[in-house]
């Protein structure tokens, strides 16, 4: 394996190894502004490893939500989710999003397939909360239709939507349920059992009470950190990501997405942003 600037990468014992799979969540703050995720994605394949990609979207939809007159709300780092939300939220993820993202890693080199939630079944869920409206809990997760894909060398771009499991409504308008992207991407990495799970962010990594980065962590420290109300916002989602998937996954990272080879710099095992195990 090569570090970014093509020099032997540092092995501390922690990075991946040729065939694992490396689930990247990309999407809301960093999505689109400029950074080094597409071509790090294509060189991790180039390695022999297996990257899927679980993108959100949430300034976009924050976006063609006010369009359609609608203020974003959130609970807890979680959207509030209303029908007309919900469409906009399906329409934007699985259709703009999602096509932006498989163009963009096709027209670099690589082989990438859009796939959502719902296809084949991958995320299945029931209502979260009233309070959130139309928002789901995954209750499972399938990861044959994203094996398909791998299995033909591609590389899998997933959108958060999930089937609700919910006896169906008479008009059947309640069969889509939105997913947090963090969720979905914690859900889908242990459905792979993949090597590791890597959330790429606007901050440095997870912050303790004084604003210094934490480099690593346990689950319970995690959890911890949660109940204390030290990390809010749309942090919980992704510390509760990681602390699920650890228990399957080797190890959950929250970097800088914005950092130019940052993801590459993870893989390879080397100490950027919060490592959770």
């Amino acid at each position: 394996m090569t570090s970014v600037s093509g020099s032997p990468a540092k092995r501390s014992g922690r990075g991946a190894r040729e065939g694992d799979i490396v689930v990247v969540k990309v999407g809301g703050s960093t999505l689109g502004e400029g950074d080094s995720t597409t071509p790090d994605l294509i060189a991790l394949q180039k390695q022999g490893l297996k990257p899927v990609v679980v993108h959100g979207g949430g300034k976009v939809i924050s976006d063609w939500v006010r369009l359609q007159g609608i203020q974003p709300e959130f609970v807890r780092g979680l959207r509030k989710t209303d029908k007309p939300t919900l469409d906009v939220a399906v329409a934007v993820l699985c259709g703009l999003v999602n096509a932006q993202l498989v163009a963009e890693i096709s027209a670099a080199g690589g082989n990438a397939v859009g796939l959502a939630g719902v296809d084949g079944g991958m995320l299945k869920a029931e209502v979260l909360d009233p309070e959130l409206g139309m928002v789901g809990k995954i209750i499972e997760a399938d990861a044959t239709a994203i094996t398909a894909v791998l299995e033909t060398g591609g590389i899998p771009v997933i959108a958060p939507a999930a089937l609700n499991v919910a006896p169906e409504q008479e008009d059947g308008s309640d069969r889509i349920l939105n997913i947090n992207a963090d969720t979905s991407a914690g859900h889908v990495a242990a459905a792979l059992g993949a090597a590791i799970l890597v959330f790429q962010t606007d901050v440095s990594g997870v912050l303790d009470a004084t604003r210094r980065l934490i480099p690593r962590m346990t689950r319970r420290q995690a959890r911890d950190l949660i109940d204390s109300g030290i990390a809010n916002g749309g942090m919980i989602p992704k510390i509760e990501a990681c602390a699920f998937a650890v228990e399957t996954v080797r190890a959950g990272y929250i970097i800088d997405g914005r950092v130019a080879g940052a993801l590459l710099e993870c893989v390879a095992g080397n100490d950027i942003g919060t490592r959770i195990t």
